[in-house]
């Protein structure tokens, strides 16, 4: 055979599969993720660029969408072609578009869920349709009736024609019910919300589409009449006011540096959109511009999609296990054939309890969506349920704890998760309270990890958390983690000694949120720390004036005094207490509360705090360190490479600061800025 020959094999099957890959994607149930098939596309374009005698006009390198092909809605001529967006991966190749195309620019999140095509006469809904080919979609006019973000009549002085697009998604909060919802009617359940937008969307009736709760942003117009916008800026404040859903991520960007800015801000908070996003658009904001660069076959000149790196990935659910943790939940986690994604390998993902496995509807060896974001434990989605065989099996819930047997029960009627009530000697729990205890927001004991925590208790070093601080090199020398093959104590038990003689003078917040009392995290262990200054005042003072402590309320205070109750948890203490563990926070080296009563809002890169660093000196100042802006915020401090946040302080009338600003604010007070 040929080079040319082999070549065109190798064209006609990656063709192939592309077209395939498209097709599930626009008409049916997507079977790979993403990600996988960009690199499919990707590897498709490659073989054209080298040898362009392959890219024959009809190459799916060249076409937008696919075509429908099922007859179950009336195919519609849109009145101006739909068209795909070309993607960057890499900011070198963002940086080469911006170098020849001319600003300023737009950014907007690409919404990763369905596109459709509104048509208004007169300020009158007259067609809905999918985008199809970008000529041709179908006519989906009743189901884009029953979307309540798609208005029926728009307001004020609509042009007498006016085409627009959007995209049709379905929020990730509501995916797992709207799942729960299909599987109780006899579906197959959904990989991920993009694929129950799109099979939402084309539902035959359109009571079954208002159940999927559908919403719909816009993100560009087509053909019109009555209507010129200088920029597509312009556009999206008018279809705004003619009552059009319009994006609040979109920002206008001068200069290219100004792109890049956004393109990596984005990159680090994907998960803050009330959407799916896979990748940020870069536009043109003059309309002049974008006409005099035109569109190659497929896409727009004037547009770009910066794709960021893959946060699903489809893989093999090999089992459902059962964990553990330190307040004795058993969680099911799934163990999955190890898969790259988001920057590392994943072969274990949450499913947070034996009702989500079901309402997500996997099996055991099912092929899953596996989705990984940001700094949150990789989780699975749901199954891709057209590949299965036959063979998959449903996971069974057990009776007993998987580490000390004890009788798993919930902790309360009617709560979802199950707990192991053997507290005290159950394994599993004492190995992870350790582990919590050593964590970094707690008593920072960098030589105490999850090998170190388990070695302890399985070598009878350890009966519970009372005698850690106890510890000495002759204790040590039983376990295996913290010695030598000649049995005497390691490195890393030496730091682990004087590790512990170090957090023996930690903050009493550290030493109030250490004893895992339940709903007791690190910010209502500072504020109960912070208004009684000792444990024993703690321990003393009545549920009703716990309660009123600032951010604790009856829940947490209740839980905090019943903790008390259990004689061995008053032995941890008495124990803590006698090796010289803080109980008594020292007022002469408090900090200043000099943001008391403040709520300050950090965003972007300072030069001198991390993150955990900024927040804990907003909070050891008595101030309110929140997560995003509103009328309450007070200040909000903006550093390199800040975002959204600072888009909405500046819309919202709040003041904001430079880091050398937050450090007066810190070191003086409001007093200080003036």
């Amino acid at each position: 055979m040929s080079e040319l020959q082999d070549l065109q094999r190798e064209w006609d099957q990656l063709a192939g599969e592309v077209r395939h890959h498209r097709d599930l994607y626009y008409n049916g149930q997507p079977v790979i993720s993403d990600g996988e098939f960009d690199e499919l596309f990707r590897r498709l374009q490659a073989l054209e660029e080298e040898h362009p005698e392959l890219a024959v006009p009809d190459s799916p390198t060249k076409e937008v969408g696919a075509p429908v092909n099922d007859g179950a809605f009336a195919d519609v001529t849109h009145p101006e072609r739909m068209m795909s967006l070309d993607n960057v991966f890499s900011e070198e190749e963002m940086r080469d578009w911006l170098a020849k195309t001319p600003g300023p620019y737009l950014t907007e999140l690409k919404i990763d869920g369905l596109s459709i095509d509104l048509v208004y006469e007169n300020g009158e809904l007259t067609r809905a349709a999918t985008r199809g080919d970008g000529v041709t979609g179908e006519d989906i006019t009743a189901n884009a009736r029953v979307i309540e973000d798609i208005p029926h009549t728009l307001k004020g002085d609509a042009p007498a024609f006016l085409e627009v697009r959007g995209e049709v998604f379905i929020r990730p909060e509501d995916f797992p019910e709207l799942n729960e919802l299909r599987q109780k009617e006899g579906g197959k359940p959904f990989a991920n919300p993009r694929n129950t937008a799109a099979g939402g969307l084309r539902q035959k009736n359109p009571e079954d589409v208002k159940k999927r709760k559908l919403r719909m942003i816009c993100h560009g117009i087509g053909a019109r009449e009555g209507f010129n916008p200088q920029t597509q800026h312009e556009a999206y404040l008018k279809l705004a006011e003619w009552g059009l859903p319009v994006s609040e991520y979109t920002r206008q960007a001068e200069t290219a540096e100004d792109v890049i800015k956004a393109v990596k801000y984005w990159g680090e908070h994907r998960n803050d959109a009330i959407h799916e996003m896979d990748g940020l658009v870069v536009k043109v904001d003059s309309v002049a511009e974008q006409r005099a660069l035109g569109a190659t076959s497929r896409a727009p000149r004037w547009a770009i999609a910066y794709k960021y790196p893959p946060q699903e990935v489809t893989t093999k659910l090999l089992d459902i296990e059962v964990s553990v943790g330190r307040t004795g939940r058993a969680t099911p986690f799934a163990v999955l054939e190890p898969v790259f994604v988001s920057g590392s390998t994943v072969s274990m993902a949450t499913l947070h309890n034996q009702h989500e496995v079901k309402r997500k509807g996997v099996l055991i060896g099912d092929t899953v969506v596996v989705r990984k974001a940001g700094e949150i434990i990789p989780e699975v989605l749901g199954p891709v349920a057209d590949l299965r065989d036959g063979t998959e099996r449903e996971f069974v819930y057990p009776e007993n704890c998987p580490s000390c047997g004890t009788k798993l029960a919930p902790a309360k009627e009617g709560d979802a998760d199950w707990r192991c009530p053997n507290t005290r000697s159950c394994p599993a729990q004492l190995a992870t309270r350790l582990e919590y205890i050593a964590s970094r927001g707690v008593f920072d004991i960098e030589a105490l990890g999850e090998k170190g925590a388990q070695d302890l208790i399985a070598s009878g070093v350890l009966e519970d958390e009372a005698k850690l601080f106890d510890l000495t090199e002759e204790d040590l020398k039983k376990s295996s983690a913290y010695t030598r093959k000649d049995g005497a104590v390691n490195a890393a038990g030496k730091k682990l000694l004087a590790n512990l003689e170090t957090a023996r003078h930690a903050d009493l917040w550290r030493v109030i949120t250490a004893l895992s009392i339940r709903h007791v995290g690190p910010t209502a262990a500072r504020a109960l720390a912070t208004r009684y200054h000792s444990l024993q005042a703690l321990m003393d003072a009545p549920v009703e004036d716990l309660a009123e402590t600032d951010g604790v309320g009856e829940v947490i205070a209740a839980s905090f005094k019943e903790w008390f109750t259990v004689d061995w948890h008053q032995a941890i203490v008495e124990a803590w207490a006698a090796a010289g563990v803080t109980m008594e926070s020292d007022e002469e080296e408090r900090a200043p509360q000099t943001l008391e009563g403040l709520t300050i809002v950090a965003t972007g890169t300072l030069e001198g705090f991390t993150r955990d660093e900024i927040k804990e000196a907003i909070l050891s100042r008595g101030g309110k360190a929140a997560g995003s802006v509103s009328k309450k915020t007070d200040y909000v401090v903006v550093g390199e490479n800040a975002g959204s946040k600072a888009a909405k302080a500046e819309e919202l009338g709040r003041p904001i600061l430079t880091e050398a600003q937050f450090v007066q604010l810190l070191e003086g007070g409001p007093d200080a800025l003036a």
